[in-house]
C-alpha cells in the first residue's frame, strides 16, 4: 500500500511538472488603472491557486475563532494537560437502571 501511494504521488508530480513545462508562454494579467503583469502561464495559475487558498483560509478564520472560543467556555475544557496524565483511572461501569423493561436483542 505504501508503494502504491508513492506511485500515485509520483504520477501527480510528473503530471504537474509536464503541465508546467508545456505552459511556459507568457501571459498578461490586466489589473485596474492600466496596470498589467506579464509572467509565464504556469506562474499565473500558481498565483491564482495560492490566492484562492489564502482567501478561503481567511474566510474560514471567523468560524474557527467562534468554535474555538465556544469550546474553551465548555465546562471541563482545559488547555493544560493533566498533572498526572501517565496514570489513567479505570472506567467505572455504570449501574444498569432497574426501572426500564428488558430489551430483547434479535440477531440476523
Amino acid at each position: 500500500m505504501k508503494y502504491l501511494l508513492w506511485l500515485l504521488k509520483a504520477a501527480i508530480f510528473f503530471t504537474l511538472f509536464a503541465f508546467a513545462l508545456n505552459n511556459q508562454h507568457d501571459a498578461t494579467v490586466y489589473f485596474f488603472f492600466g496596470t498589467s503583469w506579464r509572467a509565464p502561464l504556469v506562474l499565473v495559475v500558481l498565483a491564482a491557486f495560492t490566492g484562492g487558498l489564502v482567501v478561503g483560509a481567511l474566510g474560514m478564520l471567523p468560524g474557527w475563532w467562534k468554535h474555538r472560543s465556544a469550546a474553551a467556555q465548555l465546562p471541563g475544557a482545559t488547555n493544560a494537560p493533566a498533572a498526572n496524565s501517565s496514570v489513567a483511572a479505570p472506567p467505572t461501569p455504570a449501574a444498569a437502571p432497574t426501572d426500564l423493561p428488558a430489551v430483547r436483542q434479535h440477531g440476523l
